[in-house]
This record gives C-alpha cells, sequence and structure tokens, in this order.
C-alpha cells in the first residue's frame, strides 16, 4: 500500500487537477441541464465528464509507469503510460458520438425557446474560467518538462514545444484546449439563440464540440499508438550521437536508438573506437559516456557496447541539441 502511494505521488498532476476540475464541472453542468434542458449544456456536460474520467485514468497511468523494473518487465513500465491514454480515449470517443447525436437531433427539431438562460450561462463562464487555469498549468508543465523559462502567457509560449512534452500532460493540454473552446462557443450560441430564436445554433454548437472532442481522439489515439509500439526520439537521437562523437576515444557510432518509453527515454548505442585501445581504458570510457548520456533530460537507461572502427564514417548526422538540454554538455 504504500509501494502504492509513493507510486501515485509521482502522477502527473496536471491530468489529477483536470480530472478534478471537469469531475465538478460536469456535476455542475448535469445539474444546469436538468434545469434548463439546454442541449448544448448537455454537450458540455458529457464534455466535462468524459475529460475528468479520461484524465483520472491518464494519471493513474502515468504514476504506474514510474515502478522500478522487474526481472520480468526489465524494460520497466514506462509504456504504461501510453496503453491507459489509449483506453481513456475510447471513452472520449462515446461521448463525443452520444454529443454528436443528441445535437443533430436538437438541430432537426429544435426547442422554440430557451430555459434558464442565466443558469447556463453563470455555469459555462465558471467552467471556462476553471478550465483556463488547467490549460494554463498543463502550459507551464509543458515549458517545465522540455526545460524551457516561461516568458508571458504560457499557453502561447507552450504550443511550438507541445510535441515534446510527455504523452499525459499533451492530453491534458488538448482537452482543456477543447474545454475552453467549447465552454465559450456553447456561452455564445446561447446567447445568440435567445436573441435571435435560432435554436438550431445550440445544437449545431453541440455538433461542434463533438466534432472538436473526436479531434483529440485522433490526435491522442496516433501519438500514444507510437509510444506503446515504441516510437523513436528523433531529436534527441541526433543530440545524443553528436555528443557521443565529440569523445576523443569514438571514431564513429555504429548503432544508435533512442526509444520512448512513456516519459522516459531507453539508449542503446554501439559505438566504434581503435581496436588498440585496452579493454580497461574503454570501460572508463564506456563509464564515462553512460554518465554523460544519463544527464540528457528524460533518459532513464542506457546500454552501451564498442565494436571495432571499420574505417568507414557512418555517423553524418547534424549536430541539433533541444533547448532543454543546453548546457548539459
Amino acid at each position: 500500500m504504500k509501494d502504492l502511494v509513493n507510486l501515485l505521488k509521482g502522477g502527473n498532476k496536471p491530468s489529477l487537477l483536470a480530472a478534478l476540475v471537469n469531475a465538478f464541472l460536469g456535476i455542475l453542468k448535469g445539474v444546469a441541464f436538468f434545469f434548463t434542458g439546454n442541449v448544448a449544456m448537455f454537450a458540455e456536460m458529457m464534455h466535462s465528464l468524459g475529460d475528468a474520467a479520461n484524465q483520472f485514468f491518464v494519471f493513474i497511468g502515468s504514476a504506474l509507469s514510474k515502478k522500478a523494473p522487474t526481472p520480468r518487465f526489465p524494460n520497466g513500465y514506462g509504456r504504461v503510460v501510453n496503453l491507459v491514454c489509449l483506453g481513456a480515449v475510447l471513452i472520449v470517443a462515446i461521448l463525443s458520438y452520444e454529443t454528436i447525436k443528441e445535437g443533430l437531433h436538437h438541430f432537426m427539431e429544435p426547442a422554440t425557446e430557451s430555459n434558464g438562460m442565466y443558469i447556463a450561462l453563470s455555469v459555462l463562464a465558471i467552467g471556462a474560467f476553471l478550465e483556463l487555469i488547467v490549460l494554463n498549468k498543463a502550459a507551464k508543465e509543458v515549458l517545465h518538462e522540455v526545460g524551457v523559462e516561461g516568458k508571458g502567457l504560457a499557453i502561447f509560449q507552450s504550443v511550438s514545444y507541445l510535441k515534446r512534452a510527455k504523452p499525459a500532460t499533451k492530453l491534458v493540454w488538448m482537452e482543456d484546449l477543447v474545454a475552453t473552446g467549447g465552454n465559450v462557443l456553447a456561452f455564445t450560441a446561447i446567447i445568440i439563440a435567445h436573441f435571435t430564436g435560432f435554436y438550431r445554433l445550440e445544437g449545431l454548437v453541440s455538433i461542434i464540440i463533438g466534432l472538436m472532442m473526436f479531434y483529440v481522439v485522433g490526435r491522442v489515439f496516433l501519438d500514444n499508438a507510437r509510444g506503446a509500439i515504441g516510437e523513436t526520439d528523433e531529436e534527441m537521437l541526433v543530440h545524443i550521437g553528436n555528443l557521443v562523437m565529440q569523445d576523443p576515444n569514438v571514431t564513429d557510432i555504429a548503432r544508435l536508438e533512442v526509444i520512448k518509453e512513456g516519459e522516459f527515454l531507453h539508449v542503446e548505442l554501439v559505438a566504434e573506437t581503435d581496436p588498440k585501445l585496452s579493454l580497461a581504458y574503454l570501460d572508463d570510457v564506456r563509464d564515462h559516456l553512460t554518465d554523460l548520456i544519463l544527464n540528457q533530460k528524460g533518459v532513464t537507461k542506457v546500454t552501451m557496447a564498442f565494436d571495432e572502427d571499420d574505417g568507414e564514417r557512418a555517423w553524418n548526422h547534424t549536430a541539433t541539441m533541444p533547448e532543454g538540454n543546453k548546457g548539459r554538455i
């Protein structure tokens, strides 16, 4: 039990915060839908409940992924977070379908009046405010994970670094961006429908929110499917390769793999060197390079071997260093 608690403490904090906030908003929007019957509110209720379940599972998965390797699973549990994310998006996909179906029904048979407008608007305003706070928290976490100092509004700055964020943080960022936008859309639709009498708009907005949810499902599914299979981190591969080539004892790189294991990176390296160097000397070189690679952001495992220099240069990548790793050489 103590081990489980310690694991949960290491879970992704933005996903836990997002789960709690969305659970609260889902209940709040459910109560508002009960009193108003507003279909846009129904869409937002489904969206919030889906996000809450999704992000709670992601929090659990991110915590379990940090479990130490065992003899049975020597590579660790890093990919658990990818598997959990793949399962979690199924929940959002089902709720997306229900949201679109309800919106289509309301579009074809619109209500003749809008009930409880002020209740709905108040709930949506609260929702947009809370979702924006969670989104900004996730954006700051993105910048922290890539080692970039936040300047100005973190939400806009984090966009260019989102690809390098951890799977759990990326999912929270995307879901809360869509959630914030959904609240604003529903808020706008209710006001327009009230003053123009065009109540089909609420159904249309429900459909749009459902499609936005489906977009997140698609993006998250593809990202985590690649992670579950085992995806190469191209940027870190080039960076680590050039880092190794700076060692005077390394003449070439015969093989280098930098595989994403959930939130972590596992490196496998075969370096070519002068065959005249002694085994004892090369052992010291290996220890030095292993420590150097383990110092790079996200790297938790290094497997390294040496091979005789064949006289042909295989490594010819241009030096590229992620901003978060500057100053680590």
